[in-house]
């Protein structure tokens, strides 16, 4: 099985509420079994919500406390981002996945 982010699937959970779907994800999905994983919305924030970026460093500087996470209005939605990522690998350990396929510049 493989692991993709549940908007190239086809699902509406962009910041933006819209989708951003791979035809060849969709595709693929029609024939074998991809989890869909949304790390934002695993991490409960909304959608849609306002677009964030990451401050200070990149995904690894976030998980060491170097960076943060912030929405375009300012707000630190850095344990948010943390408890979305950790809840998704958790997914990907249960369902034994190998290869997952991620949207390209989201800050997740």
């Amino acid at each position: 099985m493989l692991a993709a982010s549940a908007c190239l699937l086809g699902y509406c959970c962009r910041y933006d509420g819209r989708t951003s779907p791979s035809e060849t994800l969709v595709n693929r999905a029609a024939t074998e079994a991809i989890l869909p994983i949304c790390p934002e919305e695993l991490g409960g924030l909304p959608t849609p919500r306002i677009p964030c970026d990451l401050h200070g460093g990149n995904g690894f500087d976030v998980l060491e406390g170097r960076a943060r996470v912030l929405d375009r209005e300012g707000n630190d939605v850095t344990q948010a981002f943390m408890r979305g990522a950790f809840a998704a690998l958790e997914r990907i350990k249960e369902n034994n996945i190998q290869f997952c396929f991620l949207k390209d510049k989201s800050p997740s």
